[in-house]
């Protein structure tokens, strides 16, 4: 497997893997665990639409950081001091000053991490081999989420949230250890017309993160509630997902490098279309919604290759990949901040989680029109 000759690659998906085991301890728990803490549905989805609209306001100071000690320092940054926010998020009851401090360190944690992590990995990949490893990185990662979701389960029920949150803040930081092992990648001082030749691969976040917004934040509060709000159950339907989902990436990234990408296109909106319309029909139903959970999280691993491969290739063809990412990040922000505002106001209105899952499909055809267009520029 010419993939996995890549050394560099390899840390970077062993750091990943470590950190997606944080995340599916953590992240993945996060609006769960909110609503369990006394914050209502529509400000639980608030405080995320605030998250992500901060990160946009934060961005400018990656660049600035990344011009002085370069992409390396500042992903390992960035994993440390999203790592903070776990800690913080045991110690929230109800709404209060603590909630507006957890959405800060999240933001700025978050902001670092992925808007350099994403940069340093579409510098670091071989083109050739893209879909091919970023199929790795997700099997990797659903792997270590069938892990990670029981511990956490078992560790609120037995532990509780501060012991349960430490742990998985610690793992986190651990994940910086095999970035050791990577090169530095410099960033320019300045590079024009870099935020334009961005401006596709932007849109593309954009309606990721409209997609995101009802695949994800939303959906964590209607399972949590369909399966009677027991962490342990909810841990056991994220693991079961990971199982069904951990080799569909890697199979799917394969089929892309062999120049199938707009078939792939077609699979990953299709899966994703239909996990949508499951997840919308069957919440409140505890079967259905863990069944809905499995297909999400197939939907999402041919997902990822697909959008990933279009974005990491973009990114390093374009004249600043660091700027590259800040442009696409920033229309992330903006997708999913809509999408969980509107999400918050449905609720907030006595509105079904149903309705506020559904405009999720906007995204999904949005992503439609833009990877087919980009896979037959490809092509040609």
């Amino acid at each position: 497997m010419a993939f996995f000759r890549n050394d560099t690659v390899n840390w970077l998906n062993l750091h990943y893997a470590i950190h997606a085991l944080a995340l599916s301890a953590s992240e993945a728990f996060f609006a769960s665990f909110l609503l369990s803490a006394g914050v209502p549905a529509p400000a639980v989805l608030g405080v995320i639409a605030g998250i992500f609209a901060t990160r946009f306001f934060i961005r400018p100071a990656v660049l600035v950081l990344a011009r002085r000690w370069g992409l390396r320092a500042l992903v390992i940054g960035g994993t440390l001091l999203a790592s903070l926010q776990y800690p913080l998020l045991a110690r929230i009851h109800g709404v209060g000053w603590s909630l507006a401090g957890l959405a800060i360190v999240a933001a700025a944690g978050d902001t670092f991490y992925w808007t350099a992590y994403h940069a340093y990995f579409a510098a670091l990949g071989d083109d050739e081999h893209r879909g091919h490893q970023i199929g790795a990185r997700e099997a990797m990662a659903a792997l270590t989420g069938i892990v990670g979701p029981l511990l956490m389960g078992w560790a609120l029920t037995v532990a509780g949230p501060k012991a349960a949150f430490g742990v998985s803040a610690l793992v986190m930081a651990l994940g910086a250890l095999p970035l050791l092992r990577t090169p530095d990648v410099a960033v320019a001082a300045t590079a024009p017309g870099a935020f334009r030749a961005a401006l596709p691969g932007a849109l593309l976040y954009a309606a990721d993160g409209w997609i995101g917004g009802g695949f994800y934040p939303v959906w964590q509060i209607a399972l949590f509630r369909s399966v009677g709000e027991r962490f342990a159950a909810y841990g056991g339907a994220m693991a079961l997902a990971a199982l069904v989902g951990a080799a569909s990436g890697l199979l799917l990234g394969r089929w892309i490098d062999l120049g199938h990408g707009r078939r792939a296109v077609w699979l990953a909106i299709g899966l994703m279309t239909v996990a949508i319309l499951m997840r919308a029909l069957g919440a409140g139903d505890p079967a259905l919604a863990v069944a809905a959970n499995a297909a999400g999280a197939v939907a999402a691993a041919v997902y990822a290759p697909t959008l990933m491969t279009a974005v990491y290739t973009q990114a390093k063809a374009s004249p600043c990949i660091l700027r590259f990412s800040m442009a696409t990040e920033g229309g992330f922000d903006a997708g999913c901040s809509g999408a969980c505002l509107l999400a918050a106001l449905l609720l907030w209105a006595g509105r079904p989680v149903t309705e506020a899952i559904l405009p999720a499909l906007i995204g999904a055809g949005a992503m439609l029109f833009l990877l087919r267009r980009y896979y037959a520029g490809a092509t040609a």
